[in-house]
């Protein structure tokens, strides 16, 4: 299973109003495990950031002036995406965004989700923690996820941060060792911000069998919830029906 984390950063919050992607910033998952591979780009908008989107992400218009434009990127990008799985925070924004600039290319590509199954990971936050704030700072905090980094938001970064939350958020499953080599398709980004994970070489962690002392106190503990739970004890149950022989 093949999913993409993917954030954005634009000149403005409107695509009515002539509003263009500056940023892009994908991780990739595998099977629920972080692989290494992202793809992470900026963009010249062709028009100038509003003062209160620099205030957000800090990306100013110098910046982005020789930086390539969404036609010369669109390819590689839509090859890295393919048809994975998108996970997005607030996703209306990010998919209205890459739609826009889409409609702008000749050919037009078909639209993120026709292509792509769309995951809101806001629509998750707001079912599981309903009345409570579900921003990525504050599920950062919730989830106990490392954001200290984020004076100022910007799309790889927080598609790292985003990457982690969703794997706590829908089960606590994360593995946060690389599946491959690390990749970086930025064309113009240097000092971009880099995944930093546990080694996929790293050895095993050892497995430590409980000693002969600690399986009498196991059992011991086992009677004492038997006793006190009108012979209701599930745990012990399971272990006599597993050391039972069967009857032919």
């Amino acid at each position: 299973m093949r999913q993409i984390v993917l954030d954005t950063e634009t000149t403005g919050l409107e695509t009515s109003q002539g509003h263009r992607i500056i940023e892009i910033g994908c991780v990739e998952l595998f099977n629920r495990r972080l692989t290494g591979r992202h793809y992470h780009q900026y963009i010249n908008p062709e028009r100038e950031v509003d003062a209160g989107a620099f205030q957000v992400h800090g990306i100013s218009n110098d910046m982005l002036a020789d930086k390539p434009k969404f036609a010369q990127i669109s390819a590689d990008f839509i090859a890295f995406v393919g048809d994975a799985d998108l996970i997005i925070h607030n996703a209306a924004f990010d998919i209205g965004f890459i739609n826009a600039e889409f409609s702008r290319l000749n050919p037009k590509p078909a639209y993120m989700e026709t292509r792509c199954k769309v995951i809101d990971t806001l629509l998750l936050a707001r079912a599981k923690h309903p009345g409570q704030k579900n921003n990525l700072d504050a599920l950062c905090k919730r989830y106990g996820v490392d954001n200290s980094q984020r004076d100022l938001h910007g799309a790889l970064l927080d598609a790292e941060i985003l990457a982690d939350v969703y794997l706590l958020m829908t089960g606590g499953q994360t593995d946060l060792s690389l599946g491959g080599n690390q990749t970086n398709k930025d064309a113009g980004s240097a000092g971009a911000s880099e995944i930093k994970r546990l080694s996929a070489t790293r050895k095993p962690l050892p497995v430590l069998m409980a000693s002969d002392d600690e399986l009498v106190l196991h059992q011991q503990k086992l009677v004492s919830i038997q006793k006190s739970s009108g012979d209701n004890c599930i745990w012990l149950k399971a272990e006599l029906s597993v050391q039972e022989p069967s009857i032919q």
